[in-house]
This record gives C-alpha cells, structure tokens and sequence, in this order.
C-alpha cells in the first residue's frame, strides 16, 4: 500500500486543491533509472483564468518560453509574460541527471497538463521536472509546500535506519553547495546493500534558504520517511529522493557539479508502487 503525505503551509489564497496522479512505477534490475511521469498538481481555487483571453494568450507565451530555454539553461529557467494585471511569471526545472533531450520533453509535456485550466497559481510536478506559474510573482521566495510519498509495504532493515536518516541528512548538508544545488550521494551497508539519496533545490532560492528547505523536509515528514526502505519528497523549492536501487540518471551528471561518488559495487534490487489518485482542498 502506497501512502502519499503532504504539507501545503499556504497563506493569503482562499482555496487550493492538490491533485496527486501516480502510476506503477516497477524496478527489476540493478543501476536501472525511473522513467518520466505525472505525479501531482497543485492549484489554487477558481480564478477565471479560462475566461481571460488575454491570460491565455500570455500563459501560452510563457510556456513556450519556458520550454524553449529550460533545456539549454542547464535545466532551469525563468520567465514572466504580459503585463500589468494579465502578468504571469512562470519557473520550470528539470532534474539534474537528465539529459537536455528527456528535459525538453519532460518540460514541454508538462505544458499540456489541464488539471488547473481555471487556475492563476499552478505547481505541476512530473518525475524529471517541474513547472510552476502565477499571477503574483514568487522567484527567489522558499514555498514551503510539499508531498512526501512512500510504500507502507517497503521497510527499512531495523539495523539501516538511523544511518539511512543520518546520510540523507548530511547530502541536506552538502547539496546546497556545487553550482546547480544539486548532489547524488551512495551509502553502502554491507549486507543490506546500498542506499541512494538525492537532493536538489529551486535554482531562484539562495544557498541558505536551499539547505532550510532540504532540513525543513526531513524534520516534517521524518515520522513519514523514518522506516522507509524507499521514499520520495517533493518540494516547490526543494526534493530529496531516496532508494535502494539507483534511480538516477549518470551520464548527465558532472562530477564536480553535484556527484558523490561512496562505492562501485552493483546495488541492490527495489521497488516502489505508487497507484493513487485523490483530491485535496484547503480552506
């Protein structure tokens, strides 16, 4: 069974609805990385946005904007489009172990997402990338809000635990650090195989408020994630990752940007079966 936690500390918006669509998601073998899909929305209550044409006009602007230099920004961008009350300002950021070819298609297919057609204040979260919009403009703001998701069926040796904790909290350390904040990181435990963590933030939040959000993380969602052999949090300004199979992508990751590199032996087989689909509103 496949659990789904979240934290949405919004403030000053009268309604917001979460959306979660997540699919099967099967590791069979050793190294193998995931594969690209939609996990969740985030948007804020009604606003008309489907009755303003001119907002469709520069939403549509945005979009294209953000495709086009997402991939050839290293995998982050920022835009806004219009002006005065029909302003959007627009975010997009890929993973930073994908390729700029599975990021330009990552960031274009989370255009065609329209599960908040009638919404102004839009996250969309697929596994390789993430788009955000509104009308009100957030660049270099911590957003705290964010999903953990985990297997309830999946736990952690008893004798992994603490350790595992303890080495997602030291790459919560490091990963604010290389250029891209961006960090992967390997723990090898003996018999019990190995352990990979990833941890990236928001390029438009600073070094100090990227390194809060990674520890912000861990301390909420820490009775959620504590005995987990696998789980996944995902963050409007941050995400952590962590597995017993290597879930990443290598080839697009320097390693003087962000690669820690603990041990070469093969890792360990896992899995994680996300299958859930659910509304959220808060008032």
């Amino acid at each position: 069974m496949t659990s789904v936690f979240f934290l949405f500390p919004w403030i000053q918006r009268e309604m917001e609805i979460f959306i979660l669509l997540s699919t099967l998601l099967l590791l069979s073998r050793p190294s193998l990385a995931d594969t690209n899909e939609i996990l969740g929305l985030q948007c804020s209550g009604s606003d008309n946005a489907t009755l303003e044409n001119q907002y469709q006009i520069n939403l549509n602007n945005l979009q294209d904007s953000l495709a086009a230099n997402g991939p050839v920004h290293n995998g982050f961008y920022t835009a806004t489009a219009g002006k005065d009350a029909y302003m959007i300002f627009g975010l997009t950021q890929c993973r930073g172990d994908i390729s700029p070819t599975d990021c330009a298609t990552c960031i274009r297919n989370s255009t065609m997402v329209r599960g908040c057609s009638t919404s102004k204040n839009v996250t969309i979260w697929l596994k390789w990338c993430l788009l955000r919009y509104s009308n009100i403009s957030f660049f270099g703001v911590w957003d705290q809000s964010a999903m953990a998701l985990t297997n309830d069926t999946n736990f952690e040796d008893s004798n992994v635990v603490s350790k595992g904790l303890n080495f997602m909290n030291e790459l919560a350390a490091t990963a604010p650090e290389p250029p891209l904040m961006f960090q992967t990181a390997v723990l090898d435990v003996g018999p019990s195989g190995k352990r990979y963590g990833m941890a990236q933030c928001s390029r438009d939040i600073s070094r100090s408020d990227c390194g809060k959000c990674f520890s912000y993380l861990l301390v909420t969602f820490r009775t959620t994630i504590g005995n987990k052999r696998g789980w996944e949090i995902y963050g409007a300004s941050c995400s952590m990752w962590y597995h017993d199979y290597q879930f990443y992508f290598n080839f697009s990751i320097p390693v003087n940007e962000g690669a820690v590199q603990i041990s070469n032996e093969r890792v360990a087989i896992g899995l994680m079966i996300p299958v859930l689909v659910f509304l959220l509103s808060s008032l």
